[in-house]
Parts: C-alpha cells; sequence; structure tokens
C-alpha cells in the first residue's frame, strides 16, 4: 500500500468540511485507510503515536453510517465494533470520537461497554445496539456466549482492535483471535482494522488478523513523525546497588513534576505506585495536585482521576501501564518513567503519552533506581534514537484458553464439531491446530477427559441429536460467563472504610453489618475503595497499618470478602504487594546492555560511580566479551558462592538457578539456595564449587531430563496448572451465588493435579500447564538460546571475594528454597556496606 493517498479519492463534502473548520489536512495514511475499508479490505495500520490512528480507524464507519439507512433488515444493528486492552482507553476514545460526530451533527450513537458498565445498560445495548460499540476483548467473549449472539452481529460491517500489538502475543490475544474468527464467520462481509505504533514486525502482525477467503489484509504505514526527547536523571544522591524504589530521587522527580504543565509517572507495579505516590506527598511542599491510578482502585476513583486530567487540573499522576496505551491527555507534557521501561517498544508508547502530536516531541525522563538500571536505561534511550523496536514472536495458541472459547460457543448458539474446527483454524494462534487435540479439548469441556469423566461436575457441555453441542444446564452456562476471561489473578478482597456502631446484636435496622473475627463489635462496612490480594491480607494482623489508594489504614479485620479499615497515622505502612504487573527484561534489550557492559568506549557516558564499579570489576575480576558467560566462584562467611550473568531477564533466571542447584545437589555441593535479578543469579553452597566442570553444569541437556523431573516435584507446577484449570473453565473461582476463596481454588486444583498426573499424565490439561510453563513462567526458549549461545564460551573466575557485579544480586531479598533432604535454607542477611566495602577494596 502506498504511503501517498489516491489523487482519485477524497472525503465527502461534510468530513472534508470538518477538517477543513480546524485548519487540519488529512493525513495520507488516513486516506488510505479510509479508501482501503470503504472498499471492504482488512487493513493494519503502523502509525506514530499522534498521528490520527483512531479517527483513521473509524473514518470509513462514520462516513457509512452518515449515509446508511439502519440497518437491512429494520432493526437495529450494530456496524462497528472497536475492542480495546484499557478500559480507560474506550472512555477515552468514546470521548474523543463523539466529537466530530457532534461538530459534523452525524445521527450516529456511541457507547462503551466494560467491566464497568451497568448490568441494566448492558442489557439494553443487547436489544437496542448503539451504531459504535467500544468494549474489550473479555466483553467479546461474553456477547459471544449468549443467546442469538450470532444474529446480534450478522450486520456488522467493521471491527477496529486498538493497539493490537499489547494484546496479540497473550492469552488475551488468543482469546481475542477466536472471538475475531467467530465474528468472521458470522458476518462474512465484515472487514477487521487494526491499529498500533509500536511494531517490530507489521507483516507478522497483519497476519494475526483473521483470514478472510482469497483477501490478504492491507499494510499501511505512515510517514513522518518526530525523534522523542528523552532524558535519563543522574542523580545527585548516591544511586543504590539494588533495589526498585527510587526513593533518592523523589526530590528530584518532585522538581520535574513542578516545572512541567502535566506530568505522568509511570511505575511498573501497583507496589511502586502505592509507595512513590505517598513519598511524593510528602515531599509535596507546594501543594501541587497530584493522582494516582492503577488497576486495583474503586471504578469511581479511577474515572474522577481521567476526568481531572481530560480538565486539565492535575499536575502529576502516578499510573501503572493503565494509562500508558493510546490515551490522549491533551494537557500532558512530560512522562517520568521510574525504574528501567522494560522494553524499547515499552518506552515508545508511555512517551507517547506526552504531547500527543505526531509532529511534536514528546519528552520523557527516565529515572533509573540502581545502578544497573542505569545501562538498561541507556539501552532503550540509544534504541529509541535508533529507531529499534523490540517485540514478542507470535505465540501457538494456549489450549485452556480454546476450551473457554469452546465452552463460551456452547453456551451461545451451540456448534456443530467440522464448522468449529475449521473456524478455529481462521484465528492465527491456531491455524496449526490438529484434528486430534481438537477433540481432546473438546471432550476435556465435554466430560473433564478420561479421567475425570465419572465426575458429574465436569460434564459441562452435550451433544443433540441434531448434532449440535450445548451448554448442559443453565447454571453451568451463568458459571461460564462469571469467570471469562484469560486475566487469572490473584484472589482480590474488597477494601471498605468500617465504622463500629456497638456491641454485637446491638445494631438494627436495614444497615449493612460485619462481625470481624474474634471481634465482639459490630461494624458498618462502608465505601469501597478499590481490591487488594488476599495473599497480602494474609500476612497482616489486626492494627497492622498499610497503603492503599494513596492513603495510610489501619487494618480492623475480615468479614467474608471484604477488608474493613479505618483511616491511621503512621511513619511506618507497609505497602500492598501484588503478584501481577510485572515486566520481564526484553531480549532486545538484554542484548544492547550486555554489549554495553563489554565496550569500554560507552563507559564515557556514565555516572562516576557507576564507571567506577565497572573499573574495580575488571580490575579484580573480568567483563567478558558479549557473547561469552561470567561465572564467578567465592567464598564468603562461611558459605560458598556460585554468581553468574546472563542478563537474561528476572524469570529465565530463576528456571536456571532451579535447575542448576540439582545439579550441584547431585556434585555433592550442597547448595542452600539461590537467588535472581533481571541480571543475575546466585548460587550458595556448602561446599567449595569452583573445581565443578563449567561447561557440563551449563551444558543445555538440562532443559531435557532435568527440566522434567522439576516439573514434576516443583510448586510452580502447580501454580500453572492452577491457572489452566480456571482459565479453561475446569475450577470456577465465581459461582452463582458465592465465591471460593483462593484457598478453596488452591486445594481443588492441586486435587484435580495430583489425580490427573496418577491416571492420565498426558490429560489435555497438563499438556496445557507444560506449554504455559515452558513459554510463560519458566521461559524456556529463552533460557535455551541462552544456553546455546555461551556453548564452550564460559569464563570461570575464582576469586577470593565477592566481586563488585556480584553486589547487587548479593542483596536482593526474596530467595528461593531448594528442596534437599537434610538441607535447610540459608540466609544472608549482612549489611549493605560491609558488602560493598569487601567488593570494592576499601
Amino acid at each position: 500500500m502506498p504511503d501517498a493517498a489516491r489523487p482519485d479519492f477524497s472525503l465527502p463534502d461534510r468530513f472534508s468540511d470538518w477538517f477543513a473548520s480546524r485548519n487540519w489536512v488529512p493525513r495520507a495514511h488516513q486516506l488510505d485507510l479510509t479508501e482501503t475499508a470503504l472498499a471492504g479490505d482488512s487493513a493494519l495500520l503502523i502509525a506514530p503515536t499522534g498521528g490520527g490512528k483512531t479517527l483513521a480507524g473509524f473514518m470509513a464507519s462514520l462516513i457509512e453510517l452518515s449515509e446508511r439507512p439502519k440497518s437491512n433488515s429494520g432493526r437495529p444493528a450494530l456496524h462497528t465494533l472497536y475492542i480495546s486492552p484499557l478500559k480507560a482507553l474506550a472512555t477515552d476514545v468514546e470521548r474523543n470520537l463523539n466529537t466530530p460526530v457532534a461538530e459534523m451533527g452525524l445521527n450516529i450513537r456511541i457507547e462503551t461497554r466494560t467491566g464497568d458498565t451497568p448490568q441494566s445498560k448492558r442489557q439494553r445495548q443487547r436489544s437496542n445496539p448503539p451504531d459504535i460499540l467500544l468494549t474489550t476483548p473479555e466483553q467479546l467473549a461474553l456477547f459471544l456466549a449468549s443467546d442469538h449472539a450470532d444474529e446480534f452481529f450478522s450486520d456488522l460491517k467493521c471491527v477496529i482492535i486498538d493497539e493490537i500489538h499489547a494484546i496479540a502475543a497473550s492469552k488475551r490475544g488468543d482469546l481475542l483471535s477466536l472471538g475475531l474468527a467467530t465474528l468472521a464467520e458470522w458476518a462474512p462481509a465484515c472487514r477487521f482494522i487494526g491499529l498500533s505504533a509500536t511494531v517490530r514486525d507489521p507483516a507478522q502482525l497483519a497476519s494475526w488478523l483473521p483470514k478472510r477467503d482469497s483477501r490478504s489484509t492491507a499494510l499501511i504505514r505512515a510517514e513522518g513523525g518526530t525523534s522523542a526527547n528523552i532524558d535519563i536523571l543522574v542523580s545527585r544522591e548516591r544511586i543504590p546497588w539494588s533495589g526498585h524504589s527510587g526513593r533518592f530521587a523523589v526530590p528530584e522527580v518532585y522538581d520535574a513534576i513542578k516545572e512541567a504543565e502535566m506530568a505522568l509517572v509511570f511505575v511498573n507495579t501497583r507496589s511502586q505506585a502505592e509507595m512513590l505516590f505517598q513519598e511524593l506527598w510528602r515531599a509535596n511542599e507546594d501543594a501541587l495536585p497530584i493522582a494516582l491510578h492503577h488497576g486495583s482502585l474503586a471504578r469511581e476513583q479511577r474515572r474522577k482521576v481521567e476526568a481531572a486530567m481530560a480538565a486539565g487540573v492535575l499536575k502529576g499522576v502516578v499510573c501503572t501501564s493503565t494509562l500508558d496505551l493510546g490515551i490522549d491527555w491533551g494537557g500532558v507534557d512530560l512522562v517520568i518513567q521510574m525504574g528501567a521501561p522494560k522494553g524499547a517498544a515499552r518506552l515508545i508508547q508511555r512517551i507517547g503519552r506526552a504531547n500527543h502530536r505526531m509532529d511534536e516531541a514528546s519528552r520523557s525522563l527516565l529515572v533509573p533506581t540502581n545502578r544497573f538500571e542505569i545501562l538498561e536505561c541507556r539501552a532503550a534511550e540509544a534504541a529509541v534514537e535508533a529507531g529499534e523496536i523490540d517485540g514478542e514472536p507470535m505465540r501457538l495458541g494456549a489450549l485452556d484458553v480454546l476450551a473457554q472459547h469452546i465452552m463460551g460457543r456452547a453456551c451461545g448458539v451451540g456448534f456443530e464439531l467440522d464448522p468449529l474446527f475449521n473456524e478455529i483454524r481462521r484465528a492465527a494462534p491456531y491455524e496449526g491446530l490438529d484434528w486430534e487435540t481438537y477433540e481432546r479439548v473438546v471432550d476435556l469441556v465435554a466430560t473433564g477427559g478420561y479421567a475425570l469423566k465419572t465426575y458429574d461436575r465436569f460434564k459441562r457441555i452435550v451433544r443433540g441429536r441434531d448434532g449440535v453441542w450445548r451448554v448442559r444446564t443453565a447454571r453451568d452456562a451463568q458459571q461460564h460467563r462469571m469467570n471469562v476471561g484469560a486475566i487469572v489473578e490473584a484472589q482480590l478482597m474488597n477494601v471498605r472504610l468500617a465504622s463500629f456502631v456497638g456491641k454485637v446484636g446491638q445494631a438494627s435496622g436495614g444497615e449493612e453489618l460485619k462481625k470481624v473475627r474474634g471481634d465482639q463489635r459490630t461494624m458498618r462496612a462502608g465505601r469501597k475503595l478499590g481490591e487488594i490480594e488476599e495473599y497480602f491480607i494474609s500476612t497482616l494482623t489486626p492494627g497492622d497499618t498499610f497503603l492503599f489508594a494513596g492513603e495510610i489504614f489501619r487494618f480492623l479485620g475480615v468479614s467474608e470478602l471484604d477488608v474493613l479499615v479505618t483511616r491511621a497515622k503512621t511513619d511506618k505502612p507497609a505497602i500492598p504487594t501484588y503478584n501481577g504487573g510485572k515486566f520481564p527484561l526484553t531480549t532486545f534489550l538484554a542484548d544492547r546492555v550486555r554489549h554495553m557492559i563489554h565496550d569500554p568506549d560507552q563507559w564515557s557516558g556514565l555516572p562516576d560511580q557507576v564507571r567506577e564499579w565497572f573499573e574495580v570489576q575488571r580490575e579484580k575480576s573480568e567483563i567478558p566479551p558479549p557473547d561469552h558467560l561470567l561465572v564467578e566462584t567465592f567464598p564468603r562467611a562461611g558459605r560458598h558462592y556460585l554468581v553468574t550473568y546472563p542478563f537474561e531477564g528476572r524469570l529465565a533466571h530463576q528456571t536456571l538457578g532451579m535447575l542448576l542447584t540439582r545439579r550441584l545437589e547431585r556434585a555433592g555441593a550442597k547448595p542452600l539456595g539461590f537467588v535472581a535479578s533481571e541480571y543475575a543469579m546466585a548460587i550458595w553452597a556448602m561446599e567449595d564449587m569452583g573445581s565443578i566442570d563449567m561447561d557440563g553444569l551449563f551444558h543445555p541437556d538440562m532443559l531435557g531430563d532435568d527440566l522434567e523431573e522439576w516439573l514434576d516435584e516443583s510448586p510452580l507446577m502447580k501454580r500453572t496448572f492452577a491457572q489452566c484449570a480456571q482459565i479453561s473453565g475446569v475450577i470456577a473461582r465465581r459461582l452463582p451465588g458465592k465465591e471460593k476463596t483462593g484457598r478453596q481454588v488452591t486445594f481443588s486444583t492441586d486435587l484435580i493435579y495430583d489425580v490427573l498426573r496418577s491416571h492420565e499424565p498426558d490429560h489435555i490439561l497438563l499438556q496445557a500447564a507444560r506449554q504455559d510453563a515452558a513459554t510463560g513462567l519458566l521461559d524456556i526458549r529463552r533460557l535455551s538460546d541462552m544456553l546455546a549461545r555461551i556453548r564452550g564460551k564460559i569464563d570461570h573466575r575464582p576469586l577470593k571475594k565477592i566481586s563488585p557485579f556480584a553486589v547487587p544480586v548479593m542483596l536482593e531479598v526474596g530467595r528461593e528454597r531448594v528442596n534437599a533432604e537434610g538441607v535447610t535454607d540459608a540466609i544472608l542477611r549482612e549489611a549493605e556496606m560491609d558488602i560493598i566495602q569487601e567488593a570494592m577494596g576499601r
């Protein structure tokens, strides 16, 4: 597709006049996409942030809707379905799209449908659909699992998938691709439009869109754009060796917010968001309006912050990925990234929230929170300046997601085996699905599989005499709809303000009263503040304080799924931990970091304290070539250590540590434990590991029998299986009329796991869990590539003392156990300065 618009195509007068009224000229890629879409063809548009992608995606739909009757059948019909990875983005697009619709006087109804949409509005949308519906992948899956869904979507003319790169290479992408394949079957005339700003392989992403007979998907690229203005904060304070809090830089970050018109301060986890927001308020001597936004906050609070941003009344917002995709906050002129972004594409995406205009440079400030993150930030900056983008390859479709989709189709209009198989293979992640695997997944949904088919509760769909598979009972359908989605989060509990109303038995009337375990007072459960993970609450005792929603609360107790709290004041509240939201270091960025470390010519731009760190490392140990692996062994405090620096990310390093400790146990080294960071991995043992053959220890064959044996024994495999069991619907957390606790779910999934391992080790759900573990939690592909790369290139340095590079990983918290008989877990508690002085020779 050419980058310039065809000379024979122009917009209708109403639309060209609207552009002229704003002193705008339609860009070439906007006209190209509009012409392609009006011809009924699918397309993927790649355009820089601020290039008008969203308007380009909707232009053909707006033109068609302005010129056509409501539907061929005379009844209301949905014309365009817009799918967003974020609820906030869908709301933002609705607001921005209504502007041209209103200004052109178009009779077009636009609505959103997300998890925040009231049930009454959802029911009304089914009977009286808008012209354009903005929704999420999960809501589409719910639609497909409803009665007469095929009729609802039969008049559909266009599906727009925004920020498509953020969805495709994930389980959410698998679920969405299956849903899109169904829509392509029900609405053969429908076109599919993908929108993205940051893509490494556009052709591969274009192939992810549904196949439409012999028609190919057009690839449209925008020209223009400008380089981002990226600065890295080199703090005046001492840069920590490890940790990710960034507390040392808070005064400088506060100064940057004060000088900006409006700043978005991105962090990588919700825990960091809570902590940083609190620290900024402590530094907020000027009473600047600074807000907090993350996915665990109550809907009302998130909407309030978004409205304040749109109105331009905030000075800064501390946020997670809930605000980093496509949202246009006009007043934002600075993006601050606390900690390394973990990927060039993610950095580009976040930077684009500032000065959301294609031809104006976005301004950003990267704030490394430790010494290795300085390198990571430098590598990300260089990648963005060079126009290089990282990205994950397309994935094989997950089998647990396929089971959920099959169940959803049975809950809706039902399906026949052959047509559904052909439909599923139209989805790119499943185009290689074989018939035997397909039948086994259908059997999983129908009976639970061979080992479970004697249990009635696993029978969820039945085949009728007409050959159509349908849901077995209305309760099964309801249960499926309550558990739709490919994201399994830890059990969440509602955080509610509480007030005491007297002793048990004194309260009366219609008030919602709660009794906390072990407390003889009744409480009134008040406003919901948000949700928090059950695991974190289990670590608290009544009277403890913790940060949440930017405030400090005292934990009173738990009543069912409510956490009752009151406001409190303290200098040392706990910070909630969340298992979700952590980003892995991308392979692309890790490679850049390795080359930067091993090239002394690039050290000149580093802070003095970091450059000195490198120089002492080279003097006391080694800085090997980028394609080699440095392994150091040394004694310390009555233990022996092995430290290595693959720079492959925490997941790959954790898997490497688990496998190496098994080998070291067999070698008689008596390993006690290990710790993994994004950059390094350290093992400590009772015996000296310096005489071990390192080439043999790191041989790629560890990914064979060692991996299989470890997986059979590992608690991690049980956790992975539990997630697959929930996504597939074999185990449901939410049930009609009640909800299971995290412990109940764990007990159920562990029981099923043990049964299947004993009686059907090749069960399709175990197969799904192994596939999931290899590609997700264990990062086997990345570890395998690393072991192949360093084969015969291991530089072993036996040292007398800890090296400078080893200091950060030795200071890491959160060590893994090694399940070796007769060995207890060793915990390092040495003071940081003692380790640093020993490593640096001072």
